[in-house]
């Protein structure tokens, strides 16, 4: 293999005395790595955060719609606010078993999805912060 000299450098034309950033000062940041076209970490985080939320908030409905009648509705509401909260909206209508219970369902996930994402997020955003001090 050819290499042309051209492209071979030593390290010490480098402007950098540090090649790893744990000899001393900090890594330099790459503009190539930072483009329109490359997904950034916040949008990754976010869908993750929103995907984890929506799963966490099923299991919490899954969960407490069984243990309901022994468990006292404040601890039901601590962890599955999207129970209590489907039972006020959806009172006692004379529409289809089926369609009320869809809605039931619908207003139950995505209530607790939306809880469970703001507590995703703060974790998130304090582990975050603790990491960057």
């Amino acid at each position: 293999m050819m290499v042309r000299p051209e492209f071979i450098m030593s390290l010490g034309s480098l402007n950098d005395p540090h090649i790893f950033p744990q000899e001393g000062g900090p890594a330099l940041r790459n503009p190539l790595l930072v483009s329109v076209a490359m997904p950034q970490p916040t949008l990754f985080r976010f869908l993750l955060l929103a995907a984890l939320a929506v799963i966490a908030g099923f299991l919490a409905l899954a969960i407490a719609v069984p243990i309901e009648p022994q468990v006292p509705a404040p601890l039901i509401a601590l962890f599955s606010p999207g129970l209590e909260l489907a039972e006020l909206i959806m009172p006692e209508t004379h529409k289809s078993m089926a369609g009320t219970f869809g809605w039931f369902l619908r207003i139950a996930i995505a209530a607790n999805a939306a809880f469970y994402f703001g507590i995703f997020a703060l974790i998130s955003y304090l582990a975050d912060r603790r990491r960057s001090k």
